[in-house]
């Protein structure tokens, strides 16, 4: 099949299935695409066994969709800058201290706690799991989602101080937590144990040269849409900015992710205080939610037919089950120890603790990231237990957002959400 059926075939999919959960299921676009590609895929499962042949077209087809390479090294710098472009530069830089301790210091103490609990958990449930496999899928689970959490605060009414909060960790976490996976997947590979001072080099590498060159990228691409005033070429800008800057950043083997954050949040901050007119601003701002909202619900209806290719076995769900607890708990701490240092500089914010706890959800970075896991580690297992906590993350969390915060008076009460 060639790239252009196969294209069509997963933007009708993502069509119809829009089209069913705002008209049917009421909910969320990205959510109920999900939903309902999810239950596709189930039902393909159990019919293919009265019919092989379509579960064996369906399979196929999602067999030449390399989801971890879509992922990491397409959809994430499209979707990254988008968010970047949204974000409040003013609000952000309020909320710095909280952002940075929480991406960092959190990030690493939730990869530990998840990987101490997990292990406890399975070993008492009869599951072996070496203690190195479990800090992998803490560091693979523990960096909040960005396209997730975008996506879920785009339905909430949360105060602009916690949307920053949260927002700005998702943004930036990720970029931890790719080196601490990558360093503890050399180190699996390996058979060596990575030393403090090692881990702190790579992250200033890795992590400080994708913020360096973010910046210097942004700033040269600020510079240059001063110099028109025409919104396609802007556009183009913009575009080559995001695209441009990631495959840099990854050549250079550097953090692309925080480098297309760091580049998008000073174009949008430069470009809002005079490198464009306002015509061009929001024609700029309208094509990249197009973009936004086109490639997220791509990325979930590729996380629910995903499905068709995982290797399942009850003791994979079982554990997947297990798990989830384990990842609140971890989640819980982290973020507390992390609001306790904070306190030293801030006073938090009213409801911050529930809020960052339940607000930070997985999404489709954290299943790349497992689906990039080499065959000598315990691939399927780890694949299907990430599976059942992203769908989790995403279903319930994700959707009991709203009330949550309702519930706490940060939101405004709403009689019927209007979901687009």
């Amino acid at each position: 099949m060639n790239i252009f059926a196969l294209l069509s075939i997963l933007v009708c999919l993502a069509a119809a299935f829009s089209l069913i959960s705002h008209r049917v299921l009421r909910l969320p676009a990205a959510v109920g695409v999900m939903l309902l590609s999810l239950a596709m895929s189930m039902l393909l499962a159990v019919s293919g066994r009265a019919i092989p042949s379509l579960d064996a077209a369906a399979s196929a087809i999602m067999a030449h969709i390399n989801f971890s390479a879509v992922v990491l090294h397409g959809m994430l710098a499209f979707l990254l800058f988008a968010g970047a472009m949204k974000l409040n530069l003013t609000d952000l830089t309020r909320q710095k201290t909280a952002v940075f301790t929480l991406s960092t210091f959190g990030t690493a103490l939730s990869t530990v706690l998840v990987a101490l609990l997990l292990k406890v958990i399975l070993s008492v449930t009869g599951f072996e799991a070496h203690f190195l496999t479990c800090l992998l899928f803490g560091a693979l689970i523990s960096p909040t989602d960005p396209i997730a959490v975008l996506q879920m605060l785009r339905h909430v009414g949360a105060p602009a101080n916690l949307e920053a909060q949260l927002t700005g960790e998702s943004l930036f976490n990720d970029g931890v937590g790719a080196v601490l996976f990558l360093t503890l997947l050399d180190s699996f590979t390996s058979g060596t144990r990575p030393s403090a001072a090692s881990f702190s080099w790579m992250l200033l590498i890795k992590a400080g040269g994708g913020i360096a060159l973010g910046l210097a990228l942004g700033y040269i691409a600020y510079r240059l849409l001063r110099t028109v005033d025409a919104h396609r070429v802007e556009e183009l800008l913009t575009l080559a900015l995001a695209m441009g800057g990631y495959a840099l950043a990854d050549a250079l083997h550097l953090s692309a992710p925080l480098e297309v954050v760091a580049a998008g949040l000073v174009a949008a901050a430069r470009a809002r205080h005079g490198a464009m007119s306002e015509t061009s601003l929001d024609h700029v701002d309208r094509f990249w939610d197009l973009i936004d909202d086109m490639l997220n619900v791509i990325l979930f209806l590729l996380m629910g037919l995903e499905l068709l290719v995982m290797r399942w076995h009850w003791q994979y769900f079982y554990a997947g089950l297990l798990a989830i607890p384990v990842v609140l708990i971890a989640r819980w701490l982290s973020v507390s120890a992390s609001l306790l240092l904070v306190r030293i500089f801030h006073r938090p914010l009213p409801g911050a603790h529930t809020v960052l706890t339940w607000g930070g959800l997985r999404g489709g970075l954290a299943i790349a990231l497992a689906l990039s896991l080499p065959s000598g580690i315990p691939h399927d297992r780890l694949i299907a237990i990430t599976y059942v906590v992203v769908i989790f993350s995403i279903v319930v969390q994700g959707l009991t957002m709203e009330p949550l915060l309702r519930r706490l008076r940060l939101a405004p009460a709403v009689e019927t959400p209007s979901y687009r």
